[in-house]
């Protein structure tokens, strides 16, 4: 398009002054020289016209070259033009749209309403922007982001529309799966832990008088021996149908997976027969799964409750259907149990313990990290602290790790639990930063249910980024249990993508879990830490001798540090040198101590040392 001449220049001024001068001058030499003035005005006036043109195209290239649909149209609404990123989204050429109506291009998904406020806001401000759905030339709809803008003329009047529009089909479609990861099991497409809360909470509402809901926990008992016989293909498999059939035995009722092999049924109901649909459920899933060419009958552990006679809040009946299932598993696998108000009483003091644990988790103040060393075997010199974390209850005291983290993962809070050791670990590297401690790494244990239910990774870069710290800082110790959890899937690609990062990463007991070397040849980690189990009877136990010889000369050729823990003894210390451990964590160096015993005997030993007179050269 030829751009549009302007006389507003100071030399196309003087031109026409010239020109209008020259049949007035007497003398020739003044004629020529306005004669120059016309020429040199002209000269500018091209050089003008030109470099309007040059931006003009220049312009229209970049439009070319945007991935967002652009389209003008005159004050009518006609399409005068398009870019190529328009024909990409919407299918149809520039001569294909060239004088249509833009609402051509509508979906029909909008009403009457919806355009009238689109006119009156464009009209009013000269803008709008918004989420609109249209159609593509082979009829499929589409959403877009559009930005519309109004172009007046010199007189102030509406004269051409310039849209650019974005296809946001892609982004709609994540939003989609990412709800329906949030609140949807992937495996069998039932509700998961946290749509089974909504849903429990949203019929507990709409209870009406003389209704009740019957809830049953339904625990498949021997999973994993059927992974590991099947396949994970196999018992998947046995899983949605499981859900399938549970499914249709409570047609009307809610069916979800909370993970792994448990899967939790809700009824409502006017029948007070608790027992009767209980024994029921047990009869219709203990019938055959045909698998393959397998025929398999499951032994299933059932907790159940009622409600209201069990509580009329969401979370109190979790946790009771939780109680009655780990009791019914204490007495005995293939059983079932209903709760009962003497899960509650002081003669069973997990619940109680739980109640204790939540509070604590709220204060803060009765969880404490104690760390405990590393040290080089070499020289005795400290590479690295793990943090451990204890509760100091204020009735029973120091209350052991292994009496509480298995609540902790029965019941919910082991991600609240791991996310404090997180926050409180990157805060404490951050003191010691400041207070002169050896800038060595932290490591924290990190749970299945962590890597399961948490967002572990946005928590580990929130408290980094908080305390401006490195992730190299900031260990991460998983057990083997953790990796063969088929809850958690294949976490090699996160363990990658932490790695990444900066995290090292280190298998902490090795050696009591169940992982092949393949599978360990494929993992993203740095350490081994080798468990106190194989190093207590060092170096007079002959087997524990050999396997720890192994598993260091392993190592070594995949490239991996060792660190052993438990090492108590000079003789086990001699004997890890001789056979190239390079790292040991015990009471041989040091037990586990809170942050400011360690700080202060740090920062004594370091002072004392600065005290000693130099030797004499």
């Amino acid at each position: 398009m030829w751009p549009t001449f302007t006389l507003n220049r100071p030399m196309t001024w003087m031109g026409l002054a010239a020109l209008a001068a020259m049949s007035w001058l007497p003398l020739v030499s003044l004629r020529l020289a306005a004669l120059a003035m016309v020429l040199f005005a002209l000269v500018d006036g091209w050089r003008q016209v030109k470099r309007e043109h040059r931006r003009r195209l220049l312009s229209e290239e970049a439009l070319k070259l945007s991935g967002d649909g652009v389209i003008i149209s005159d004050k009518h609404n006609r399409i005068i033009s398009v870019n190529p990123a328009f024909t990409q989204i919407t299918g149809y050429t520039r001569e294909e749209v060239l004088g249509l109506d833009a609402s051509t291009l509508s979906s029909g998904r909008h009403d009457k309403a919806f355009y009238e406020r689109y006119w009156q806001t464009l009209d009013a401000t000269g803008r709008w922007e918004g989420e609109i759905w249209n159609q593509r030339k082979h009829g499929d709809q589409y959403p877009e982001w559009l930005r519309m803008q109004a172009c007046p003329d010199a007189k102030g009047r509406i004269s051409h529309y310039v849209g650019l529009f974005t296809d946001i089909s892609r982004h709609k479609a994540r939003e989609q799966d990412l709800r329906r990861i949030g609140f949807e099991d992937p495996l069998t497409g039932l509700p998961n832990r946290r749509r089974l809360h909504d849903l429990l909470t949203s019929r507990l509402r709409r209870l009406r008088a003389g209704e009740g809901l019957d809830m049953a926990l339904i625990d498949i008992d021997g999973f994993k021996a059927i992974n590991d016989g099947l396949g994970v293909d196999c018992g998947d498999r046995l899983l949605a149908r499981f859900g399938q059939r549970l499914a249709a035995f409570v047609a009307g009722g809610v069916v979800g997976r909370l993970g792994g092999d448990e899967f939790m049924v809700i009824r409502t109901t006017t029948f007070d027969d608790h027992e009767k649909w209980v024994a029921g459920l047990r009869e219709h899933l203990s019938e055959p799964f045909e698998i393959d060419s397998s025929s398999l009958r499951l032994g299933l552990t059932i907790g159940s409750c009622r409600a209201p006679d069990d509580g009329n809040d969401s979370g109190v009946l979790f946790q009771r259907l939780e109680s009655a299932l780990y009791s019914a598993k204490r007495h005995g696998r293939n059983h079932d149990r209903r709760f009962r108000p003497s899960l509650e009483v002081a003669g069973d003091r997990q619940l109680a313990m739980v109640n204790d644990l939540r509070r604590a988790l709220a204060q803060g103040d009765q969880l404490e990290l104690y760390y405990q060393t590393q040290h080089r075997l070499s020289d005795g010199g400290m590479v690295g602290l793990e943090a451990l974390l204890r509760w100091r209850h204020p009735e029973l005291g120091m209350v052991s790790p292994g009496d509480f983290i298995p609540l902790a993962e029965r019941h919910g809070l082991m991600t609240a639990l791991g996310n404090w050791v997180i926050e409180q670990a990157v805060a404490q590297l951050a003191s010691w930063y400041a207070s002169g401690m050896p800038r060595v790494p932290i490591w924290v244990n990190i749970s299945a249910l962590q890597l399961i239910q948490g967002d572990l990774e946005s928590r580990l870069a929130a408290a980094l980024a908080q305390h401006r710290m490195p992730a190299r800082m900031l260990g991460l110790e998983l057990t083997e249990s953790v990796l063969l959890d088929e809850r958690a899937g294949d976490i090699s690609p996160r363990l990658e993508a932490l790695r990444a990062k900066g995290h090292p990463i280190a298998i902490d007991d090795f050696g009591t879990g169940y992982s092949s070397m393949a599978y360990l040849k494929r993992l993203p980690i740095d350490k081994l830490k080798l468990d106190r189990a194989f190093i207590r009877a060092l170096p007079e136990d002959v087997a524990d001798a050999a396997i720890v010889s192994a598993v260091l000369a392993m190592a070594e050729g995949l490239g991996l540090e060792v660190v052993a823990e438990g090492v108590e003894t000079q003789a086990q210390r001699d004997f890890l040198i001789a056979h190239g451990c390079p790292i040991t964590q015990g009471f041989l160096f040091a037990r586990p101590e809170p942050a400011e015993t360690i700080e202060a005997r740090y920062l004594k030993t370091a002072a004392n040392a600065s005290l000693k007179p130099s030797s004499a050269t």
